[in-house]
């Protein structure tokens, strides 16, 4: 078990990383990805730009508290970082974006980061 709960761990904030460099490198089909498509030269950039770090810190974080501190804290920062998915569900219902990519998406991510706390937790 601590192999998958390390080997999850890190897949998932190397995911973090890849998504945070998409935001950063190419917004406009990250935002279409995300499930609420948003014009990163209009009004919407800045906002972009800002998911792109967010996400990118949140792998940085993860995999230092992983490296440095070991599965307990990892495990309590991946049951936090799981309202990060379960927020983004929401975001992408209210903005006009499908169940399947909220659901799909957003919320399987959530469960995902939850089960992945869970079996850190175990180590």
């Amino acid at each position: 078990m601590t192999v998958a709960a390390y080997t999850l761990a890190v897949v998932l904030n190397l995911f973090c990383l890849f998504l945070g460099y998409r935001f950063l490198f190419q917004p406009g089909p990250a935002a279409t990805g995300y499930g609420v498509p948003a014009d990163p030269g209009g009004d919407s950039g800045a906002y972009l730009t800002i998911k792109g770090v967010r996400d990118g810190t949140f792998g940085v974080v993860g995999l230092a508290l992983l490296a440095f501190a070991g599965a307990r804290p990892e495990a309590w920062f991946m049951l936090c970082v799981a309202l990060v998915p379960l927020g983004d569900t929401l975001i992408v219902l209210r903005h006009g974006g499908t169940k399947a990519v909220a659901f799909g998406i957003h919320f399987a991510t959530a469960v995902v980061v939850l089960i992945s706390a869970g079996l850190l937790f175990a180590v």
